[in-house]
């Protein structure tokens, strides 16, 4: 169905593999078109519960934009492209169910603010993370300026953003841009073990969770949000079987409801 990307669906985690390994998996348009697809899909399939992004190969997650396609553009073309990509990545940050990048690699330029784009982050031990952008004349178009400094902080987002400098996993992981580091073989694993955690939740209640904590970076009334989600879940059948699970020491049975 995607001409770049690989996906496989297995007990309602949809995996995503970018699949340009001799391009170290580089952002070319087509990728972009088929991510924006396949995000579609993640929002309208009810069989897809979470979804893990990652790399095809060893070496990278996503190395970057195809630079390729940035020759010869004007500064009107350059603002419509960056703005197809903030869309893209819009999509992917506030998609309701849960989105996991696996960093299998390098994650640099629009590779890092793919990762960035997902709710959150694992590392194999390998990979480096960076925005590059300031030494090709660029600045991060697709919203690496903005979630980097929310994520790690204004100061050492504006020196990464300035040196255009990489960091490794462990730097990733002390800077909080990523939770965890695992050895490559395991990092597929670890993204699932953690999802299926998730998944055994009610769907409404991680999707008013994701909406909620999203809400703290958008200048949306943040606790509103979070007001109205809560009094929300009062309406539904998951929030009373889990009190009562809670109360009658019992493991909850949710249905979705």
């Amino acid at each position: 169905m995607y001409s770049t990307l690989l996906t496989s669906l297995e007990d309602s985690i949809l995996t995503i593999t970018v699949n340009r390994p001799d391009k170290l998996n580089a952002l070319n348009q087509q990728v972009m078109r088929d991510i924006d697809g396949v995000m579609d899909e993640v929002y309208s399939n009810k069989e897809i519960r979470s979804v893990i992004i990652t790399g095809a190969g060893e070496k990278s997650f996503v190395a970057g934009a195809d630079i390729s396609e940035f020759v010869g553009l004007t500064s009107p073309q350059g603002l419509s492209l960056a703005k197809n990509g903030q869309d893209i990545f819009f999509k992917i940050e506030n998609s309701p169910k849960p989105v996991i990048a696996a960093v299998n690699g390098f994650a640099l330029g629009g590779g890092c603010e793919l990762a960035m784009a997902c709710h959150f982050r694992i590392a194999s031990e390998n990979a480096k993370f960076g925005q590059p952008e300031v030494t090709l004349g660029l600045i991060p178009g697709y919203g690496g300026t903005q979630r980097l400094t929310m994520l790690i902080g204004k100061g050492k987002a504006i020196e990464l953003l300035l040196t255009g400098s990489m960091i490794d996993a462990n730097t990733a992981l002390q800077y909080r841009l990523v939770s965890y580091v695992v050895p490559q073989a395991e990092l597929l694993q670890k993204a699932r073990s953690i999802l299926e955690v998730i998944n055994s939740k009610p769907a409404h209640v991680i999707t008013r969770c994701i909406t909620a904590a999203n809400a703290a970076f958008t200048g949306i009334k943040g606790y509103e949000v979070e007001l109205f989600g809560f009094g929300e879940c009062f309406s539904t059948e998951d929030m009373k079987e889990g009190t009562s699970a809670f109360l009658e020491k019992r493991k909850p049975v949710f249905k979705g409801q």
